[in-house]
């Protein structure tokens, strides 16, 4: 089968639509899973069971369940109970909830991983707790972490033609629409899986890059 160039022309301009949703999601999902994450990981380190037991529960539950079964049910449930948001926000909303869970494992092992002389500092010290944990503690940790909290980006990029699920058009929905216009399928197709590895594999040199600077 020839590859048609002229067919990569036409799909252009509804692709680099797709790009811009694919990006906005990527972008607006990793703040909510960077944020949210660092909430279950200080909610899990609470004292109190009332706190920490039903946000282990809540966790455990999003990470063992498929993305996809999440964002239907966020997307054609919720509306059952008063609330429905757009398709885009359904699916950031989705990505980063379901990546927070992620990200809370690697925020607390890079809390655990903080040196005990640290804590005994910030102690000697006389530090407010909330003071302990903003300049000694989570500078370290989020250092320690940095990488792997890149990783689950790269991560989610690679979950975004989940989106297409309920009806937003990231790259590959884009590519899909207009392959069931046309009947081209290769040219489509080809360009999205381009723009994935174009997307990510400097994304993955530049964490590597970054993990190596880091632990000097």
């Amino acid at each position: 089968m020839k590859f048609d160039w002229s067919a990569v022309g036409d799909f252009l301009p509804t692709f680099w639509k797709g790009v811009l949703v694919t990006l906005q999601a990527l972008v607006l999902g990793s703040l909510i899973a960077f944020a949210l994450g660092l909430v279950w990981a200080l909610a899990q380190r609470s004292s109190l069971k009332v706190v920490r037991w039903p946000v282990t529960a809540v966790t455990e539950f999003v990470r063992n369940t498929p993305l996809l079964v999440q964002l239907f049910f966020l997307f054609y449930v919720m509306p059952e109970w008063g609330l429905t948001l757009s398709a885009l926000a359904t699916g950031v909303i989705g990505l980063g909830l379901h990546y927070s869970t992620y990200t809370a494992e690697v925020y607390r092992s890079g809390i655990d991983g903080v040196p005990a002389g640290q804590w005994e500092a910030a102690i000697a010290l006389s530090l407010p707790r909330h003071r302990t944990w903003t300049a000694v503690i989570l500078p370290q940790a989020i250092r320690r972490v940095a990488p792997a909290l890149g990783n689950y980006v790269i991560a989610m990029l690679k979950d975004s033609p989940m989106l297409f699920a309920i009806g937003v058009l990231e790259m590959l929905g884009e590519a899909r629409q207009f392959s069931s216009q046309t009947f081209q399928t290769v040219e489509p197709y080809t360009v999205v899986g381009v723009a994935f590895i174009a997307i990510a594999y400097p994304a993955s040199l530049l964490l590597r890059a970054l993990e190596r600077r880091l632990v000097r």
